[in-house]
């Protein structure tokens, strides 16, 4: 069935001019002059036989019409975008950077990379270390562990686990319950990550442990050196289940506890959005890790 769809020329000139509500700043990203861009538009306009946007004496205003009309095109434009590099590259290799955790980083995107890069040789990636988000660092694609709401990014769910106590096997106890086991680990103090004060508060409560008893050694920021910290003796910690793989062999600790603590908070991947558009390349990483992830997930006996 045909369809009487107006140039693509004209929908790029729309889009662009949407986006930055300024035939000027279009026409810079077109590689066009304004007066050109401007009667692209004014084409699509007359060809829809509605008005797209307000002419005013500083930019562009969408009318209604026009505000309802953008998302399509703009989701159209990304998807033809994202399947042409993702099938066919770019003339030359391209390079996006990639923020997440250390462990984030080393447990799950480190070994996954060789598959990515098999399939798309001409994107590499940067693949940046943080503990918190920084704002004064612009990436392509920001893996950050919360509770998922910032407004400024397109924000989809990664990866969601329980978390563990951690403790050296030297420390192991026999207490006929759980209840037992935590207080006689907690009677030397515990290690405390920053920003997961719920954690050891949840684990207190579930065993009725007064949380007044709890006693703080040492506190870090991030789950790394809280392992590291419970390994020379600074008392158990309390981390993601996936962190603790090499740890508990490599530097003799392990779980003395039987049951996970379920957290409300998981791992959520950031990208672009609104004027500030997502690159195709980092959609391509993006959608690639969510189904990587979202495979390990789901394969017999995981969790």
């Amino acid at each position: 069935m045909a369809y009487a769809l107006p140039p693509l020329q004209w929908l790029r000139a729309f889009e662009a001019s949407a986006r930055a509500l300024s035939f000027s700043a279009a026409a810079a990203e077109l590689n066009l002059t304004p007066a050109a861009v401007s009667h692209q538009v004014r084409a699509l306009e007359q060809h829809f036989r509605v008005q797209l946007f307000k002419r005013l004496p500083r930019g562009l205003q969408l009318t209604t019409v026009g505000r309802a009309y953008l998302p399509s095109v703009t989701r159209v434009f990304d998807e033809l975008a994202v399947s042409t590099v993702g099938m066919f590259g770019r003339s030359q290799q391209t390079h996006i950077s990639v923020r997440a955790s250390v462990l984030f980083a080393t447990t799950w995107i480190a070994p996954l990379l060789p598959k990515f890069q098999a399939l798309y040789p001409h994107i590499k990636i940067r693949l940046l270390a943080a503990v918190w988000a920084d704002k004064s660092t612009s990436v392509d694609v920001d893996i950050r562990f919360g509770d998922g709401h910032w407004s400024d990014f397109e924000v989809r769910p990664l990866w969601q686990e329980p978390s563990v106590v951690v403790a050296r096997r030297a420390d192991r106890l026999t207490g006929k319950s759980e209840r037992d086991r935590l207080i006689g680990l907690m009677k030397g103090g515990v290690v405390h990550i920053m920003g997961s004060e719920d954690r050891w508060t949840t684990l207190l409560r579930r065993n009725g442990i007064d949380e007044t008893t709890l006693v703080i050694n040492t506190m870090t920021d991030n789950s790394l050196i809280a392992l590291e910290l419970t390994a020379v003796g600074f008392g158990p910690c309390i981390v993601q289940k996936s962190y603790t793989t090499n740890y508990l062999e490599e530097r003799d600790l392990h779980l003395p506890l039987a049951d996970g603590i379920p957290i409300a908070d998981a791992h959520y991947i950031l990208t672009a959005h609104g004027a500030e558009r997502t690159a195709p390349e980092a959609a391509i990483f993006r959608d690639w890790l969510i189904a990587e992830l979202r495979q390990i997930k789901e394969a017999p006996g995981a969790g």
